[in-house]
C-alpha cells in the first residue's frame, strides 16, 4: 500500500500545492492563460507526439480495445448528458458540459504520468489510444450539441464543417497524428530536437496539476449543485465498471492494457470540462464544482484502483 501512496501522493500533492498557492496569493485567474496555453499547445502535444512516435505502428491497431474504451466513454457521456437534461429541464448546452463532467476524465493532465508511473512504459500505447479516440469523440459531440443548442442560422453541413475544423485543428489531435505518421515512417528527430520535446513532455503533468489546483482555489464551491453527486458517481464508479464489462466482452487483452484502461476510466473530471464551460458560457460554476468534487473524491476511488492494478487484484475478465 505504501508503494501506491508514494505513486499517488505527488499527483494529488501538486494539486494541493496549486490550491494553497491560489488561496494565499491573490493573482487574477487571467494569469493562468499563458500556463494553460503552454500546457495545451506546447507541452501536452510534445508528450503525445513522443509516445506515439516511439510506438511500433502495429501496436496502434488494437481495434477491439479502441472500441471498448471509446464505447465506455460514450456511454458515460450519454448517461451524464441525460442526467443534465433531466435536472436542467432540457437545456442542451448545460447538459453537454454535464456530459463532459461524467465522461471526460483527466486523461491529458493526470493520465499519462499516473499510468506510466504505476504500470511502466508498457502503458504508453493504451494511454495514447484512449487519449486520441476519447478526445475525438468528445471534441466532436460537444461542439455539435452546442451548435444544436445555439444554431445561429447555421445549416447542418455548416455545423458539421465547424465541428470537423475544431477536431482536426486541435493541437493534441494534430500532435497525435504526427506521432502516428512518424511511427509509420520510422522518423527519428535530431538529438537536440528530441531532447527539447522530452523537456517539454516532462513539464506537462506538473504544470497541468498545479494549474488545476489554482483553478479550483479561485472558484470555491458555494453550494453543491444537484447534478454533481450523480455525475461524480458516473465518472468515478460507473465509467470504470462499464469499461471492465466491455473489455470482458471484446477481449481478451494483455493484463497491462486492462489495468491501463481501468486507471484511465477512473480518473476524475478533466480541467477541460471547465475550459469548455467557460468557452461556451454554459454551466460554468457547476463545471468548476464538478472538477473540484470529483478530484477530491478520486483521492479515495482512484487510489483504490491504483492499489488494485499495482497488487494484481483486478479480477479476471467476466467472459473469459
Amino acid at each position: 500500500m505504501i508503494d501506491v501512496i508514494n505513486l499517488a501522493l505527488p499527483f494529488f500533492g501538486l494539486i494541493v500545492i496549486g490550491f494553497v498557492c491560489g488561496r494565499i496569493k491573490q493573482i487574477p485567474d487571467t494569469a493562468l492563460g499563458w500556463m494553460n496555453f503552454f500546457i495545451v499547445y506546447v507541452s501536452l502535444p510534445a508528450l503525445f507526439y513522443r509516445i506515439l512516435a516511439q510506438t511500433p505502428l502495429e501496436k496502434l491497431g488494437q481495434i477491439n480495445f479502441i472500441y471498448s474504451t471509446s464505447l465506455a466513454t460514450f456511454c458515460a457521456f450519454t448517461l451524464s448528458f441525460g442526467i443534465g437534461m433531466a435536472i436542467r429541464r432540457g437545456n442542451i448546452a448545460d447538459s453537454a458540459i454535464a456530459g463532459l463532467a461524467g465522461g471526460y476524465g483527466n486523461i491529458g493532465y493526470m493520465g499519462p504520468g499516473l499510468a506510466l508511473a504505476t504500470l511502466g512504459q508498457q502503458a504508453a500505447v493504451p494511454v495514447a489510444l484512449i487519449f486520441c479516440f476519447d478526445n475525438i469523440i468528445l471534441f466532436t459531440l460537444v461542439p455539435f450539441l452546442m451548435a444544436l443548442a445555439r444554431p445561429k442560422g447555421m445549416s447542418v453541413p455548416g455545423i458539421a464543417f465547424e465541428v470537423f475544423k475544431r477536431v482536426a485543428g486541435h493541437p493534441l489531435i494534430v500532435a497525435s497524428a504526427l506521432g502516428v505518421a512518424s511511427a509509420a515512417v520510422h522518423f527519428e528527430p535530431p538529438v537536440a530536437l528530441d531532447r527539447l520535446l522530452q523537456f517539454l513532455q516532462n513539464a506537462a503533468a506538473p504544470c497541468a496539476l498545479f494549474a488545476l489546483g489554482v483553478t479550483v482555489a479561485l472558484r470555491p464551491l458555494k453550494k453543491m449543485p444537484w447534478e454533481i453527486p450523480p455525475l461524480a458517481f458516473v465518472k468515478l464508479v460507473l465509467h470504470p465498471l462499464m469499461l471492465f464489462v466491455l473489455l470482458s466482452a471484446f477481449g481478451p487483452f494483455d493484463q497491462v492494457w486492462i489495468d491501463t484502461g481501468l486507471l484511465m476510466a477512473a480518473l476524475p473530471p478533466a480541467l477541460n470540462v471547465f475550459v469548455f464551460a467557460r468557452q461556451y458560457d454554459s454551466w460554468v460554476e457547476q463545471a468548476s464544482s464538478a472538477v473540484m468534487v470529483g478530484t477530491l473524491l478520486s483521492v479515495v476511488t482512484l487510489t483504490a484502483v491504483m492499489w488494485m492494478v499495482k497488487t494484481g487484484h483486478v479480477p479476471a475478465l467476466l467472459f473469459r
